[in-house]
């Protein structure tokens, strides 16, 4: 049976490769439609749990994972062997940067190696990770052709970039079933077998003419984001200075039902993609001569974000007599967007590094992130372990100053105003609860410091 007939009938047997926030949601959303699927990971502890049906993904229950368990839809291991019984394979592995803010592809290079040896004619590869343009090509095509074989010919090749919006299944809906997809082919027909596949999980499917537009277009998503949040960062600075609220001006100009949409100021920007994309991009336009300016500004003024935050907390408590120095900072909330439990790139690591470099002491509470630790990366600073506390009164009478950098909806905020000395709102969390004399907000007019 040709592969365009498996994955009609869904009997295509396929293989994600990398069981985290984008590949298990994929995964688990492909066998639930029918497909056989088998998951690889190279942690066994994550392997372990999704055969044992618990699941560490926030957006994929783990009654989700266990019913597709249960169908023989699915199974997870950490033998790349199973490939050569596949008939598709996903790539979903991370890419983050080194410490130079190059990109960093070497799971993405792992795991196109660990695949090559049991690629077989027939198959269809697709790669999902975010990269720059020309990785699928550049990258992992003559990876996989060293056996013989041949992209667009012997096997497909595909590049169709991950739009997980970590969170977004219990807020707004968005998930892989029902997010649109971007997909571009090594060949027209390395693209319609993919379409093919991809239209199960959802009818919109875009297709662009190659694999690095379809690369290039989630770039561009992501440095939408980023430019548009370094925009309003900076205009949050300047209304501080011209005893403007930019919270209301915000307000005020999202009612416009055309040609606006809203971004939020905050501690910075975090997660596996914002921060990062744009430095892929940086990078790739240097090998053509080109250098992105607009792009790198707007990292620089994220970057420079938590280091604002600090300052603000820095000047009320030197209003208050106090120093930052041994000062008791409770930092609320660690992961780098409200709702989830992935901490990966947040704001609040260089928040509590730039604390603990003037000499604070800093707690922090997090209902979705246990267990957090700044440095020890790739930047070679010093590991320092944290655990989240309990948000009492005691908690908060006993720090002090707050310091809000992710505000999550099921931390008290009624609770935090009312009984922290002093507090730092970069999120607004604290809009209408009062006493203003005690709030510093990230953006606010001088009156209300």
């Amino acid at each position: 049976m040709s592969l365009e007939s498996k994955i009609a009938n869904k009997t295509a047997r396929v293989a994600v490769v990398g069981l985290g926030y984008v590949g298990l949601p994929l995964a688990v959303e492909l066998a639930r439609e029918g497909f056989p699927v088998v998951g690889i990971d190279i942690d066994a502890r994550k392997v372990k749990s999704l055969n044992a049906r618990v699941s560490y993904i926030p957006d994929v229950p783990s009654a989700k994972l266990h019913r597709v368990v249960a169908r023989k839809k699915f199974a997870a291991t950490t033998d790349y062997a199973v490939v050569e019984k596949t008939d598709v394979i996903f790539i979903c592995v991370p890419t983050p940067f080194d410490a130079m803010k190059a990109p960093d592809l070497a799971p993405v290079i792992a795991a196109t190696k660990s695949i090559a040896p049991h690629l077989r004619a027939g198959q269809l590869v697709i790669l999902q990770s975010t990269t720059y343009p020309g990785t699928t090509e550049e990258v992992c095509q003559p990876i996989l052709e060293q056996g013989g074989l041949r992209a667009g010919k012997d096997f497909h090749l595909a590049f169709s970039p991950e739009r997980i919006d970590p969170g977004a299944t219990s807020s707004a809906g968005w998930d892989v079933k029902n997010t649109p997809k971007t997909l571009g082919g090594l060949t027209p027909r390395c693209a319609a077998l993919a379409q093919k596949l991809l239209v199960h999980l959802t009818p919109n499917v875009f297709l662009v003419s190659s694999p690095r537009a379809a690369e290039m277009s989630k770039l561009l998503e992501n440095i939408f984001r980023s430019v548009n949040i370094a925009l309003v960062n900076e205009l949050a600075l300047l209304s501080e200075r011209m005893n403007i609220d930019i919270w209301e001006v915000i307000d005020a100009a999202k009612t416009k039902p055309f040609g606006f949409m809203p971004f939020y100021p905050g501690a910075g920007v975090g997660g596996h993609c914002i921060p990062v994309d744009p430095y892929y991009l940086s990078w790739k336009a240097r090998e053509y001569d080109f250098f992105t300016r607009f792009i790198e500004l707007a990292a620089d003024v994220n970057q420079g974000m938590p280091y604002h935050v600090v300052k603000l907390a820095n000047d009320a408590l030197n209003r208050a007599g106090k120093s930052l120095r041994n000062a008791r900072v409770l930092v609320l909330g660690v992961a780098f967007k409200s709702g989830v439990d992935d901490a990966r790139n947040s704001p609040a690591e260089r928040v509590i590094e730039v604390l603990l470099g003037y000499g604070a002491r800093v707690t922090y509470h997090d209902p979705f992130v246990p267990k957090f630790h700044v440095g020890g990366d790739v930047f070679q600073r010093e590991r320092v372990d944290l655990t989240s506390v309990p948000l009492t009164r005691a908690a908060l009478t006993a720090c002090d100053i707050a310091i809000i950098v992710t505000a999550h909806k099921k931390i008290n905020y009624r609770l935090v105003v009312e009984n922290a000395p002093l507090i730092v709102d970069s999120a607004n969390a604290t809009k209408g609860l009062g006493r203003a004399e005690k709030i510093t907000r990230v953006g606010a007019p001088k009156e209300q410091k």
